[in-house]
């Protein structure tokens, strides 16, 4: 299963925000999108999603995907994850398949939920209200419940932005593991080079809306196209023992 995306464009009024992009998303892989503001990573997750119009075509295993498909088989986690709301926290990751939710709950279903949760360690809070627990917590449920959608290409929005740093590595390790043993296509926007460097399979370099770069984390995060994508200086290093690393050392330009 591949996710093909063919000539993708975004324009708001005469403003064109993604430049007829072209790429593949493989199969059971993390794609993560990295680019300074602006360069255009969220609008192309949001775009993937539906959310947006869109010129150009995306398909999955060759099978273009409609509207409804995209509903079914695609789960977007936006940046922003501050709504409130007073439904308990096991309510809001049960929405995640309000499809299958009537008068009465699926056996099961709770069940499925909770193992959803207790990812993320989650479980001791499934019946706190929403808006009583922190941001952090909150980025984790609605991540939850974008994986309890069981979908087939998985879309976020800087999902660690909001994260202390064992979440972060506690995230990224449970979505590179869900993407390699359950062949999900994972797509990410990310700001930590070195964090995208570790835990992707591959990295998209974005810049005014176009793809500077694209492949493993060597060829992408090179002092050359950082210079590029980012307006920096910087020392990449990497060990036989350790990931690569990015030490940005001074704005240029």
């Amino acid at each position: 299963m591949t996710l093909k995306i063919t000539n993708l464009t975004v324009a708001y009024g005469q403003t064109t925000i993604i430049h007829a992009l072209d790429d593949l998303w493989p199969t059971g892989q993390i794609t993560a999108l990295i680019g300074c503001n602006g360069a255009g990573k969220s609008t192309l997750l949001q775009a993937l999603a539906g959310l947006i119009p869109m010129q150009g075509s995306t398909s999955l295993s060759g099978a273009p995907i409609s509207a409804q498909d995209r509903h079914r088989t695609i789960s977007y986690m936006p940046q922003d994850t501050s709504a409130q709301s007073s439904l308990s926290v096991l309510e809001v990751v049960l929405l995640g398949r309000l499809g299958s939710l009537g008068l009465r709950l699926p056996a099961g279903l709770a069940d499925q939920a909770l193992a959803t949760l207790d990812l993320f360690g989650l479980a001791t809070l499934q019946s706190r209200p929403l808006d009583e627990i922190s941001g952090g917590q909150r980025q984790l449920v609605f991540l939850a419940q974008a994986l309890f959608r069981q979908p087939r290409v998985l879309l976020l929005d800087e999902p660690t932005a909001a994260l202390d740093l064992r979440h972060q590595l506690l995230v990224l390790e449970r979505l590179r593991h869900i993407a390699h043993t359950h062949g999900m296509i994972i797509g990410m926007a990310m700001h930590d080079l070195n964090l995208a460097a570790q835990y992707s399979d591959r990295i998209i370099g974005l810049g005014g809306g176009r793809k500077v770069a694209a492949g493993p984390a060597t060829e992408v995060l090179t002092p050359d196209r950082l210079r590029i994508m980012f307006g920096i200086e910087a020392r990449v290093t990497q060990s036989e023992n350790t990931p690569l690393q990015v030490v940005p050392l001074r704005a240029v330009g």
